[in-house]
């Protein structure tokens, strides 16, 4: 009886152990099922966070790639169904609707529209497939607050080449037959379009010295005023024209070459990047650069010994034999390519610092 007794009591221990036991385990993966670490990628967005960092995400690889734009670039908007039509890219559909925000293969960021408020960028969490766009032809000296979109972005689409998407205002395509060059008869010497008038800078102080060894006809909004239906056969009538951007950046030459000078048929003097950073652009023979000369008063009398010498002048048009300038100058061609290399580039990063980059 004895023995019988001990076997019933260790029996109603054991079975006692086992409900607790079981009871507990139960009790730890419901607690493990449940619980998510707060440093998680994943998580949902704090209170004034924008969309935490994501990780190395496979990247959706839909034939039809949802672009979403998160703000109409300077307010300016544009056809959203001509990537196709105009641009012969396939399997892009560009949208403004951010109610499709979480459905959205790439979100492209216009950095001027944002830039004055963080809390213009999107506010829900990022969905896991998506990648962002920072989007920017703007130079440094007018962008403000980059250190806001760090650990944000996952490409880049600026004018500069090593973007990841990059838009230089022109380039020259190779002819595949030389056309006949013609130049046009030039009555008049130096020109210069200048819409904003920053007296401090560079580009001014160096007009403001040149000026006074060569005559200079200056078009703007502090100056003579020139309408765009005059604007080539204005600045045709002239040898040269001054393509001086207002800062010193890597890659940063706009329309002021490639428009002003060279689709109106005047020779650019440029100011602005390195002569071997135009070269990346345009042959070496193609312009003249201020920095090679010593003072302005040297660059007036090179120009007059060009006015007097039309052969030498001549050869600064010895390019277009061989090639044209090519220039996108629509919003839709830019966000058409964006999406044409989102397609190409399956591949995910993050860009820690984009401030760094950039500047």
């Amino acid at each position: 009886m004895r023995e019988h007794s001990k076997s019933g009591a260790m029996w109603r221990i054991l079975k006692s152990v086992n409900i607790q036991t079981v009871i507990i385990v139960f009790l730890l993966i419901l607690l493990i099922g449940s619980w998510k670490p707060s440093s998680s990628p994943y998580s949902t967005k704090k209170e004034g966070q924008h969309c935490p960092e994501l990780p190395s995400v496979p990247v959706k690889n839909d034939p039809e790639l949802l672009i979403l734009i998160w703000t109409w670039p300077f307010g300016e908007t544009f056809p959203l169904d001509t990537c196709h039509s105009l641009h012969g890219i396939s399997g892009c559909k560009l949208t403004t609707d951010r109610n499709l925000y979480s459905q959205a293969n790439a979100l492209i960021i216009h950095h001027f529209d944002i830039m004055e408020d963080k809390g213009l960028l999107p506010k829900e969490p990022r969905p896991h497939h998506q990648r962002w766009v920072w989007f920017n032809l703007e130079p440094p000296l007018i962008i403000k607050n980059l250190n806001m979109m760090g650990n944000h972005i996952n490409m880049t689409m600026t004018y500069r080449t090593d973007s990841d998407i990059p838009l230089p205002y022109g380039w020259l395509k190779t002819l595949k037959e030389p056309p006949r060059v013609d130049i046009p008869k030039k009555s008049k010497l130096v020109a210069w379009v200048v819409s904003k008038w920053y007296p401090g800078i560079r580009r001014t102080q160096y007009y403001e010295e040149l000026k006074k060894h060569i005559h200079i006809d200056v078009y703007g909004k502090m100056h003579k005023k020139l309408s765009w239906e005059e604007f080539y056969s204005t600045i045709g009538q002239y040898k040269f024209y001054l393509a001086f951007e207002n800062v010193n950046h890597k890659d940063y030459i706009t329309e002021k070459l490639w428009e002003n000078s060279f689709n109106t048929g005047a020779v650019p003097i440029v100011l602005g990047a390195p002569r071997e950073n135009y070269e990346k652009f345009i042959p070496p023979d193609s312009f003249i650069h201020v920095d090679d000369f010593s003072s302005p008063q040297d660059l007036a009398a090179f120009l007059l010994e060009l006015d007097k010498d039309d052969h030498r002048y001549r050869q600064y048009f010895n390019w277009r034999s061989s090639y044209e300038v090519v220039r996108n100058v629509g919003w839709d061609s830019h966000y058409c390519k964006a999406c044409k290399v989102l397609h190409q580039s399956q591949g995910y990063q993050v860009i820690p610092d984009l401030a760094k980059w950039f500047k």
